[in-house]
């Protein structure tokens, strides 16, 4: 009988000790008290990222304990230990870095030659073979009306880099709300994952500003980046007198390690306001288009940690004109240099996940890398109420 008790003591304690912990953290400034979105938050133990969202909050489950890194280029890195975190929901304030100093750094070469350099050092410095535990999600708005919702847990596996990046893709799980076959366009379908991967490690999105005409085009400078003394920022900024839409271009990198930490391109209002609009039909006049790549050095792996796109437009109809809006996440959630096995059958081919049929075996989406603020739960229900 006591031998009983004990067992079964036992029992109750690793079950006890098995169980999830369930914990919110929501990262604030601590001069403005404002949240901070953009936060990679690493659970040192099993390298799971996270990454916190306009309401600077991370939600995740964990067993046991573990140390807990907070990272984010404007902010002091500060790491915390799970067991410290008493209550469900904290808030942790991180401080500021910056030191009001951003000093312009005079250089022999011109910045777009420094930006060609910067591309490919990290293009030899990304780590490869790699393997990429990637959460996707991407909304979809129609004529002011929120239509259509996928999202993804997958697994790109990258080669080891010669000339170019290549990628297989393995899709563990996927959802899909909202239209209809006959109402998809091209314009909507949003990621294209097979060349996704390979353009994100190549850096095609600064193309644009490193061509010969761009120094006609923009006003490139280098300035010392004054959140972080390790970095310096390239801002590339169109001239007034250029034609186009032309995208605003910062580069954050790390001049010692000439790597780059951080590309945001953004398509400015006045930019905007100065071009012509279309009237042929199948034209597309732009106004809304914003990027963000954030690349992770953790001192052994250098490699992508998420992406953000977002681009409005109205497309030009017989009819008359259909307003499209899209906006994508790209997360990485788990980083390996382990290849992974599979049968090539297994390998996901397809440009979109919204053609590949639902596989839901978790509520993946919650534990994703990054939490659904209260707005896009709200999305993705009434999209999914709307087409039961």
């Amino acid at each position: 009988m006591k031998k009983f008790v004990v067992l079964f003591f036992l029992i109750i304690v690793g079950v006890v000790h098995a169980q999830k912990v369930d914990k919110v953290i929501i990262l604030k400034d601590a001069e403005t008290n404002l949240p901070i979105e953009d936060v990679t938050v690493v659970l040192l133990k099993t390298k799971q990222l996270f990454l916190s969202n306009v309401e600077g909050k991370v939600s995740f489950d964990f067993n046991g304990n573990t140390n807990i890194q907070i990272s984010h280029t404007s902010y002091i890195t500060t790491t915390v230990r799970l067991s410290n975190l008493k209550d469900k929901e904290t808030i942790i304030f991180l401080k500021n870095n910056v030191n009001d100093l951003e000093e312009i750094i005079i250089t022999k070469q011109h910045p777009q030659k420094i930006l060609l350099s910067l591309i490919e050092n990290s293009k030899k410095k990304l780590t490869t073979p790699s393997r990429l535990k990637i959460y996707s999600r991407e909304f979809f708005k129609i004529n002011g009306e929120y239509s259509y919702y996928n999202d993804g847990l997958m697994n790109f596996q990258i080669s080891e880099y010669s000339k170019k990046f290549n990628t297989d893709i393995l899709v563990e799980q996927n959802r899909s709300f909202g239209l209809v076959d006959a109402n998809v366009t091209n314009d909507l379908l949003g990621y294209n994952l097979n060349d996704i991967m390979e353009n994100y490690y190549n850096f095609k999105y600064l193309n644009p500003v490193l061509e010969p005409k761009a120094k006609k085009d923009y006003d490139f400078l280098i300035k010392g980046y004054s959140p972080n003394k390790d970095y310096y920022i390239i801002t590339i900024i169109p001239l007034d007198e250029a034609k186009g839409l032309l995208d605003d271009v910062n580069v954050i990198y790390d001049y010692k390690k000439k790597i780059i930490i951080e590309a945001t391109t953004f398509l400015n209002p006045s930019t905007v306001s100065k071009s012509d609009e279309k009237t042929a039909v199948g034209s597309k006049n732009i106004y809304k288009s914003n990027f963000k790549n954030i690349y992770k050095f953790d001192g052994s792996a250098y490699y992508l940690v998420s992406s953000k796109e977002e681009i409005g437009f109205d497309l030009i109809e017989k009819k008359g004109k259909k307003n499209i809006e899209v906006r994508n996440y790209f997360v990485t959630t788990n980083f390996s240099n382990q290849n992974y096995s599979f049968k090539e059958s297994d390998v996901f081919k397809d440009k979109t996940l919204f053609n590949k049929k639902n596989v839901i075996l978790t509520d993946y989406w919650n534990v994703s890398g990054i939490t659904a603020t209260k707005e896009e739960v709200e999305i993705i229900d009434s999209i999914k109420d709307l087409h039961k």
